[in-house]
């Protein structure tokens, strides 16, 4: 069962990052066809998912809101910053996977059965290994187009600050999927869709990430 769902995350991946990626750094009004097509579909999840109309409003402006600030730390700051954000949130959500099925061990909280300690920790441990590789991964040969000269320097304090933001963001990753499992757990469904295989919906995926999105955008604004 294990090696089926985890063919089907693989293949659903194969399709879904190239495709992310192109628009991603298409940017312009490439990013912004590419952000309205997935606003709608995660919109249109969290209002099948929702009876409570007072719900659907607020969720739908608030993605709405969250998209709005993707497409900004995307043309406003850099596509490296953008993509930074993004791995925090996708390793957050593979070390949560990956150590929650190695250790198992105690559950994190009742709203999400499958969340154990191990994998929230196993969130953080990856989330920032992976940002660690990138950032120093951005600073050989023609990779410095990505733009992450805010993190890179060799003031201890700025790499403190780094792996602060990295942890912070990873956090409030863990928190939107904890929420957005709070309402599936209210609606009594497993997944918010069936569009990805072996992953559910689209928001699914990016709950995590529609959080930490307004997050990041105001630390950024601080930081710079």
């Amino acid at each position: 069962m294990i090696n089926r769902e985890l063919q089907k995350r693989i293949l659903s991946s194969i399709i879904l990052i190239p495709i992310s990626i192109f628009f991603i750094f298409q940017g312009s009004v490439f990013f912004a066809f590419f952000l309205s097509i997935f606003f709608l579909i995660v919109s249109y999840e969290w209002i099948k998912m929702n009876k409570n109309d007072i719900l659907k409003i607020i969720g739908i402006l608030f993605i709405c809101f969250s998209f709005y600030l993707a497409y900004l730390l995307r043309e406003k700051f850099s596509i490296g910053i953008f993509s930074l954000i993004l791995i925090i949130c996708i390793f957050t959500d593979l070390g949560g996977y990956i150590f929650g099925k190695i250790f198992k061990g105690p559950k994190l909280i009742k709203i999400s059965p499958k969340k154990t300690y191990a994998g929230a920790i196993g969130g953080f441990i990856l989330s920032l290994s992976a940002a660690i590789v990138y950032i120093k991964s951005s600073t050989i040969g023609t990779v410095t187009y990505l733009n992450l000269s805010i993190w890179i320097s060799n003031n201890p304090l700025l790499d403190n600050i780094f792996y602060l933001f990295v942890l912070i963001i990873s956090f409030i990753s863990q928190c939107g999927d904890l929420i957005i499992s709070y309402f599936k757990r209210l609606a009594n469904i497993k997944d918010t869709g069936s569009l990805l295989p072996g992953h559910g919906g689209l928001l699914d995926r990016v709950d995590g990430i529609i959080f930490a999105i307004p997050v990041s955008y105001l630390l950024l604004i601080y930081l710079k």
